[in-house]
């Protein structure tokens, strides 16, 4: 299985369910940014503010391509963005 393959098959838990991260659509990334940035405080919740940032910039990203679902953009783009949103592992 390619690496972009397993990028856009992998389960992120949106709106109360599991669904593949190639399936997201602008508004579900709007979401899960704002989720994210609802939950940063002090402490280890500040680790999660750069996560809430990279799913703003995939919302952008997706509506500058105009892109339906994530699966729609460049895959140098999700390739990069994926370790930041935690859809993937870092490093």
């Amino acid at each position: 299985m390619s690496d972009m393959h397993r990028i856009l098959e992998q389960q992120v838990f949106i709106d109360g369910a599991n669904r593949p991260f190639g399936s997201l659509t602008p508004d579900d990334a709007r979401a899960r940014a704002d989720e994210l940035r609802a939950a940063v405080g002090w402490g280890p919740t500040a680790r999660v503010a750069p996560v809430a940032q990279a799913w703003r910039e995939l919302s952008i990203a997706m509506d500058r391509a105009g892109a339906a679902t994530a699966g729609d953009l460049d895959p140098d783009v999700l390739v990069k963005l994926a370790p930041r949103l935690w859809v993937t592992l870092p490093g």
